[in-house]
């Protein structure tokens, strides 16, 4: 019983130190996985998509929170498709995370990754903008706040044309559906934009 007993402790301490041994050392994992800050850009704040900077000549059709929608739908104020075409602008300066065509409801869509600085801390936040006609940045760009980066759709004829723009506090959340009961990791764009414009 007491070999048996000194075999075991023998046996775990051996599997104990190879387990320690292959963990990855921690410059290795920075390698693994790069921090946030290496995949956004640091911004000095944030204007509005369209209309630039401050939404002339449009209004959100369909706010954050309205039936569960996670973005705003931005609409040009001559209303129908009198805004096809228009411009879209990055809203701060940021790195472009994702550039695809999802067809169906989504359209063309273009994500931004930013940091910002809040209360002398550094924060990450991710834009989406969907349903684009043309889109003219790509994959790692990195953008200016107010570059255009693409036009106005209605996602290959699915919609009258309009932007649908979200916020993410969370950077390279799954695509999602647009709207959810649940916002976890998605901000009001325009309160997010409001409290954060240029000094």
């Amino acid at each position: 019983m007491i070999k048996l007993d000194l075999f075991l402790i023998a046996f775990l301490s051996t599997l104990t130190i190879r387990m320690v041994a292959v963990e990855p050392h921690q410059d290795e994992m920075s390698a693994i996985a790069p921090a946030i800050s290496s995949i956004s850009v640091m911004t000095d704040g944030f204007d509005f998509p369209v209309g630039a900077p401050n939404a002339k000549g449009y209004y959100n059709a369909q706010k954050f929170g309205v039936n569960n929608h996670l973005g705003d739908d931005w609409n040009g104020v001559g209303g129908g498709n009198t805004d096809f075409g228009d411009p879209v602008y990055s809203v701060g300066k940021g790195r472009v995370t994702e550039v695809s065509q999802f067809f169906g409801g989504w359209g063309k869509v273009v994500r931004v990754a930013y940091t910002y600085q809040e209360n002398g801390v550094e924060k990450q936040v991710e834009s989406l903008y969907a349903h684009m006609d043309s889109v003219y940045v790509k994959k790692d760009d990195i953008l200016n706040r107010g570059q255009k980066l693409g036009t106005i759709g209605n996602a290959e004829g699915i919609y009258l044309s309009h932007l649908h723009f979200e916020m993410r506090n969370k950077i390279a959340l799954p695509l999602g559906q647009g709207y959810s009961k649940d916002q976890t990791g998605y901000l009001d764009p325009t309160k997010f934009i409001k409290a954060h414009r240029p000094k």
